[in-house]
């Protein structure tokens, strides 16, 4: 009976190791997938093509930049799989006459985000309420063309 309990401990423990491990190598390929620039196409439905908005990521430090007509966004955020949520976000304090529809656009659609996925070199960023589409960007290497 004894070898039989420690056979079992020793499986489930190997068990979740190893799921453990799975999930943080999951974890890390998503960031290295999300790293990078992307030029922001639309936010809520609204065209902002030709704004010129890009928001970036950097996988090693989990966190995201936004830089907008007028000021920029920052923060962090975590992925889990395909799960995304930003954490607090900040903002520089300019204010610009006429030009600031976008980050208020931007922040919104971040704090809703609950998921993301990436075809193509296109980001989608989904709703955590009803998984409508909040946002959509290309990455600036899919432009260049490298």
């Amino acid at each position: 009976m004894k070898t039989f309990f420690s056979i079992v401990v020793c499986s489930v423990f190997f068990l979740t190791t190893s799921c453990d491990e799975a999930q943080k190598a999951i974890n890390t390929a998503s960031n290295v997938q999300l790293n990078g620039n992307y030029t922001i196409n639309e936010v809520m439905g609204k065209s902002y093509s030709p704004k010129n908005l890009v928001m970036g990521f950097d996988a090693l430090n989990k966190s995201f930049n936004a830089t907008t007509e007028c000021n920029n966004l920052f923060g962090s955020y975590t992925l889990d799989l395909y799960v995304i949520k930003f954490g607090a976000i900040a903002s520089t304090k300019k204010y610009c006459e006429g030009k600031m529809d976008a980050e208020k656009e931007i922040t919104d659609a971040l704090e809703a985000t609950g998921s993301y996925s990436i075809e193509n070199g296109i980001l989608k960023l989904y709703s955590a309420n009803d998984r409508s589409l909040l946002m959509t960007a290309t990455n600036v290497r899919e432009i260049n063309g490298n």
